[in-house]
């Protein structure tokens, strides 16, 4: 069965101070490759034969025709650690099924494999100090339309020192294709996606995807068909008399009408004028 490491993803507040410029994204292209799956292909063959020297050599092959990605890395070093069981080397086999649980750290092995294999594999997945790497990606409340959106993404945990840079994936809920854009993983970091236009309330549909060095995946958090969102309200325009510019020539008029009225009232000179006359 396989599990999804772990990545926290929390609409909680942000942490990082300070926000960065919007990220650049691009459109998202497919991650599969069909040459490191056929090398894995081949690899699973020459187990089911046995032939453990042909096995290696395709499941290096593999690793060369990289990046992969994390399905096809979790069954590269399943892979590994099977061979190396097969062979007697107790040493590679626990290292390649260290490295499968930190990929996948609820992994199972099929039940058709020998337990040569399985009994060092359960072996470790049995320990109770494992660590699986964890990222936490965390946002504002209350976000709207028109403004940025900052993420803020901390390493928690890194035991196999192998998160390097991210992908993060994100579309607006009901656009057909997704958009990406990359980050190098370090410490506690704010990221900012661009401001979303639209005349109506929207929520962001958002994944990641970790990687190593080689641009193999290492981390998965949500997928296309279950991404995480984040909500962004909209507030309408006021109307055009709740304006600036409507209130301030409201305003005008108003000043105005009561400088002519107190002209009016206490300096402009009277219609007539009080006397009287006599002629002698």
């Amino acid at each position: 069965m396989r599990q999804l490491a772990v990545l926290a993803l929390a609409g909680c507040g942000a942490r990082a101070t300070t926000p960065t410029t919007p990220l650049a994204l691009h459109l998202a292209t497919p991650a599969a490759n069909p040459d490191a799956a056929a090398k894995l292909a081949a690899s699973t063959q020459a187990i089911t034969a046995l032939d453990l020297d042909a096995a290696k050599a395709a499941l290096d092959a593999a690793a060369q025709a990289g990046p992969l990605d994390h399905d096809a890395n979790v069954k590269l070093w399943e892979q590994r650690g099977i061979v190396a069981a097969y062979g007697d080397d107790v040493a590679g086999a626990k290292a390649a099924f260290d490295m499968l649980l930190a990929l996948d750290p609820g992994h199972f092995l099929s039940y058709y494999v020998s337990p040569k294999a399985t009994f060092v594999f359960e072996e470790l997945r049995n320990q109770k100090d494992r660590t699986p790497p964890a990222l936490d990606v965390t946002w504002q409340r209350g976000g709207k339309v028109g403004d940025p959106v900052p993420l803020d993404v901390e390493v928690l945990a890194d035991p196999k020192q192998f998160l390097r840079k991210a992908t993060v994936f994100v579309r607006t809920r009901g656009e057909p294709s997704w958009r990406a854009a990359d980050l190098p993983l370090h410490g506690d970091q704010r990221v900012v996606l661009p401001p979303v236009a639209a005349d109506k309330p929207v929520s962001l549909e958002l994944y990641l995807r970790a990687y190593d060095d080689h641009g193999n995946e290492v981390l998965t958090w949500a997928d296309p068909a279950r991404p995480r969102e984040i909500p962004l309200r909209y507030d309408p325009p006021p109307p055009w008399w709740r304006t600036w510019w409507a209130i301030t020539i409201a305003s005008s008029v108003v000043a105005i009408g009561t400088g002519v009225t107190v002209y009016e009232l206490t300096i402009a000179p009277p219609d007539k004028v009080n006397g009287s006359a006599s002629v002698k």
